[in-house]
């Protein structure tokens, strides 16, 4: 009977969990664990996208906004990193995941992507080098 109990807990549990990821989904807004950057995750045709909006230090040593300075575009070099998009064509790949693409200003590359949500609040970002050297950040709702 005990034994019962505790199964039909952990079942409402895991179907309380599931059913926060798949209703929540990655919209809204996160800020990195460390607290470096803030992101806004909005649909974007069948997918998500990313959009920077707000940083830790906006400005620079000097005062300055900082900028995309390392993007590969000399064209583009000159806009702010708050308003970038950073995530792009983030698709569903499962139940509370997706992959797509991130780019880093910091370094002015596109990488592969993906997002995973763990309960409404969590959600890792992973970003990889042909696809075996990754990086993942944690993000904490905000919203």
């Amino acid at each position: 009977m005990r034994l019962l109990a505790v199964s039909s807990i952990i079942l409402g549990v895991a179907v309380a969990a599931g059913h926060a990821l798949a209703s929540g989904g990655p919209q809204g807004i996160w800020r990195m664990s460390n607290g470096k950057v803030t992101v806004r995750v909005v649909p974007c045709g069948g997918s998500y996208c990313g959009m920077v909006v707000a940083l830790r230090k906006p400005r620079d040593g000097h005062g300055h906004w900082r900028l995309d300075k390392e993007n590969p575009n000399p064209a583009l070099r000159s806009r702010p990193v708050i308003g970038l998009t950073i995530l792009s064509n983030m698709r569903t790949v499962g139940t509370g995941a997706w992959s797509g693409t991130i780019y880093n200003p910091d370094d002015g590359k596109t990488y592969s992507s993906s997002m995973r949500l763990f309960g409404p609040s969590t959600m890792t970002v992973s970003g990889c080098v042909a696809g075996v050297l990754c990086k993942s950040m944690k993000f904490i709702r905000v919203d």
